[in-house]
C-alpha cells in the first residue's frame, strides 16, 4: 500500500526582476521523501503545490508515478507530456532535474 505525502514548499523563490532562486526540495526544512516511493496522486500533488495545477493534470493523465518521474528525461516532459514549453522547461529545471539530482545523491552510498 502506498501512502501519499504533502508537498507543499515548491523549492524556488520569486525574485524582484522576475527570475527565480532554485532551493533543493525541502518541506519545513526536511528534505522531501524519496520520490522514488511516489504514488501517481503524489507526483500531481507534487506540481499543485509548486504553482503547476494546470500542467499536473498531464502527469496525472500519463500515470506519470515516481520512478517514472525519476527516470523522465528533459525531452520527455518537453515533448511526452503535451504541456507548453514555458511551463515544462521550468518543471523540467526546477524541479525534476532537482528531484533526480537529490535521489541519486541520497542513494550512492
Amino acid at each position: 500500500m502506498k501512502t501519499h505525502c504533502k508537498l507543499t514548499d515548491h523549492g524556488m523563490d520569486n525574485k524582484a526582476n522576475g527570475s527565480v532562486e532554485t532551493k533543493s526540495p525541502v518541506e519545513n526544512g526536511q528534505t522531501l521523501p524519496d520520490p522514488a516511493n511516489w504514488a501517481v496522486a503524489d507526483v500531481v500533488n507534487y506540481f499543485k503545490a509548486t504553482g503547476f495545477e494546470e500542467q499536473a493534470t498531464a502527469f496525472q493523465d500519463q500515470e506519470i508515478d515516481g520512478k517514472s518521474l525519476l527516470l523522465m528525461t528533459r525531452n520527455d516532459v518537453l515533448t511526452g507530456l503535451s504541456i507548453k514549453l514555458g511551463p515544462a522547461l521550468k518543471i523540467y529545471e526546477y524541479h525534476v532535474k532537482p528531484l533526480q539530482t537529490q535521489h541519486l545523491k541520497s542513494n550512492v552510498s
